[in-house]
């Protein structure tokens, strides 16, 4: 596996939540609250927009140490050699990608059921997103909403890194480690603060104080 921390804040760039700001200057301004964890995701640019914000993206990352990761296409991803991939459902299936990318770059998985949880770790997927935990503005046709109550249940299913999304604000942040999140991936919270770097130093802060189950 990738010599990664895969746990506490993952920050999703999708252009269509980061207003005020570039992508890039957005990535920054978080990586100064202390962010390191990052995926570009963007569901509507064409190919070559999309390969060439990614590629001013990673290179963002990788000046200031952070892990890059994009959302959806392998091709991207190894077109602008980011840290890895991270796939929906209704992407490329997860063994298609593994024999696509290198061994040394990450693949995570979005799961919304026991049953993906499942399918994930045994394909060897690196880590799982999970959720949506609570509803959420951030995606229109998402899944059910699992609730905290489906992350405790999730997170007895495999050991891999799992991050909690969907709906997370600061306030909600010690309940889903509590529930055995290793870390919380958040779009809408951050990118709509008044000030973005103040925003992740909380989230930051949140997570580390918050007790993680000793069998999570």
């Amino acid at each position: 596996m990738p010599s990664v921390n895969l746990h506490g804040l993952y920050l999703i760039l999708d252009p269509h939540l980061v207003r005020r700001l570039s992508l890039v200057e957005a990535l920054k301004e978080a990586a100064s609250g202390g962010a390191t964890l990052f995926q570009y995701r963007d569901k509507t640019s064409p190919g070559r927009a999309l390969y060439l914000e990614a590629e001013q993206l990673r290179q963002a990352a990788h000046d200031i140490g952070a892990t890059f990761i994009v959302n959806d296409r392998c091709d991207v991803a190894l077109a602008v050699e980011a840290d890895g991939v991270h796939l929906g459902q209704g992407d490329l299936p997860l063994s298609l990608a593994k024999a696509i990318m290198s061994p040394d770059l990450l693949i995570g998985i979005s799961t919304h059921t026991s049953g993906q949880v499942r399918e994930a770790a045994v394909g060897g997927a690196h880590y799982v997103g999970f959720g949506p935990i609570f509803p959420t503005t951030s995606k229109a046709d998402h899944d059910p909403i699992v609730g905290v109550e489906g992350l405790r249940q999730a997170r007895k299913l495999t050991s891999l890194p799992m991050f909690a999304i969907g709906g997370i604000t600061v306030a909600t942040v010690e309940g889903l480690i509590q529930a055995g999140a290793d870390g919380i991936a958040v779009m809408s919270a951050i990118w709509a603060a008044p000030d973005i770097a103040t925003a992740v130093h909380g989230f930051i802060e949140k997570v580390t104080r918050a007790v993680r189950p000793m069998n999570g």
